[in-house]
Formats: structure tokens, sequence, C-alpha cells
């Protein structure tokens, strides 16, 4: 795909791109495909998945318990918990804001390494990295933004968002839609949006702007962007999601390259 070649022009030393279709198949790729990077936020990702995989079997429920009072799993996930970003103070009532935090994460972590009787990190391995043969995956940190991964094993995980294995599509599908609809707060990086969709682990495209992806990219689109300077985004109206890592932080540079380069990315999808 000649829109990955911009990816040359971005002030980083090195970075690793590749768009998956929705069959699995990568469609282009450009930088070493199996170089480890620290994904920061996007680390969210995996472990809500895993999160998602021990509701199907049953070992968590949406809607117990968890976090502040009145808050329960899938309040976590969505980010509607009203736990503060880095400490499990409570700042908003359960439900009531989109309050963006890494601290819901650890507490998801604790409730599954809890009711599975398995260390988070290991059940994160062996519910997904396995399954998917994603070998060069390890959460070396916190649930929220502790994994290392490369671009390979990332494009096995978004095959699976795509066409999902082992997670049934219905639950897929119902984590993808808007969780508590309505509620405004701000996305890390682009400040308020109103609302600020989010499924359950999964940042929501919607109307938002600004926004890390591009003006092409449908309002289905999902997926979650790290301060370590990556992104993964699915598309389905586009059949096909998007992955990139760097070794730049996030900052002004990804604002200005990010969107028009998956805008790049789709104009070569769907002309």
């Amino acid at each position: 795909m000649d829109s990955l070649r911009s990816v040359r022009q971005w002030p980083v030393e090195r970075a690793a791109v590749a768009v998956v279709d929705a069959r699995g198949v990568v469609l282009g790729s450009h930088g070493a495909q199996d170089q480890p990077f620290p994904l920061a936020s996007l680390t969210k990702l995996l472990s809500a998945y895993a999160v998602l995989l021990a509701v199907q079997e049953g070992a968590v429920d949406f809607d117990q318990p968890a976090g502040p009072p009145g808050a329960t799993v899938r309040h976590l996930l969505a980010h509607a918990s009203g736990l503060a970003f880095d400490t499990t103070r409570a700042l908003e009532a359960p439900g009531t804001a989109r309050m963006y935090s890494n601290a819901g994460f650890s507490v998801l972590a604790d409730v599954v390494a809890s009711s599975s009787g398995i260390r988070f990190a290991d059940y994160l391995a062996e519910a997904v990295f396995e399954p998917l043969g994603m070998s060069s995956s390890h959460l070396a940190g916190s649930a929220g933004a502790g994994a290392v991964s490369t671009c390979a094993d990332l494009a096995c995980f978004a095959a699976e968002l795509q066409a999902p294995t082992l997670l049934v599509p219905q639950l897929l599908a119902e984590t993808t839609q808007v969780a508590y609809p309505g509620l405004d707060g701000v996305l890390p990086g682009y400040g308020m949006q109103r609302p600020n969709d989010w499924g359950l682990g999964f940042e929501l495209r919607g109307r938002k702007s600004p926004h890390w992806t591009g003006a092409r990219n449908s309002p289905a689109t999902f997926g979650h962007f790290g301060q370590s300077g990556t992104f993964l985004w699915v598309d389905p109206a586009a059949g096909a999601a998007c992955i990139a890592l760097t070794t730049r932080d996030f900052g002004p540079w990804a604002r200005e390259a990010w969107p028009p380069f998956s805008d790049a990315v789709l104009a070569e999808l769907r002309p």
C-alpha cells in the first residue's frame, strides 16, 4: 500500500505500521514487524479483551460490584466508574461522567485475578496471547498501560477484532456499542468531547472532533491510542484495521500526522 510509505516522513526514530483486512490478511506493512514496542494505553484493548473473555466464561459478570460504591465491571470498562485517572479516589458518581482512568483497569485486573485465581498477566497470556499466536507480547506493568507487543502480534489481534474466534461475535458487537450514552468527558490529548462515546474497553470514534483517527474513518470505528506513540483502529465500514507503533511519545507530531495517514489508508481501501 503506497499510503504506508508516508510513515518515513514521521519525526520518529523507528515506526512499524500494518493494515489488516477482515479476513486477517495483512494488506500492507512498513517497518520492522517483529520489533517490540511499549504500548502504553493501547494495552487497554488487550486487557479489556481478557476481561470480556472472563465474562464469557462466567468468571466475571458485567454487573458485579467493582471499584467505588455503586460501580460495576461495566462502569470500569466504559470509564464511567467515576474513578480518578491514576488513583482509586472517586471524583464522580458512577454512570454520570466519562472519566478516563488507568486506575479503573488496575481494579479490573484485580477482579479477574480474584475471580479466576490466576494472576492477571498470566490470564491475559493464556486467554489472549497464546490462542492468537501473539508470542512476542507480554504484560510488563499495569493492566492499563504496561503491555509490550509487536506489529505482527497486533495484526493477529486486529484480525480477531474483525472476525472473532475467541469471543462470541454477539458479545464483541455489544462491547463496541456506546455504553452509558450521552456522557461527556475529556479524551486525553484532545480535550473535552460532547459526548465522549466509549464502549466496554474500546474507544468509539463517533462524531468526535478533533480525533486521532481520520475524517474518512466511519463513526463505527473503534480502537485506542497510547501515550508511547501507538494506535490501533478497526473500521467496520472499511472492513480493515490499522496499527501504528513508534518510538516517540504522543504529542503535537502525532496529532498532525495520524489523521491524514489514516485518511490516506482509507482512500486506498475504498477510493
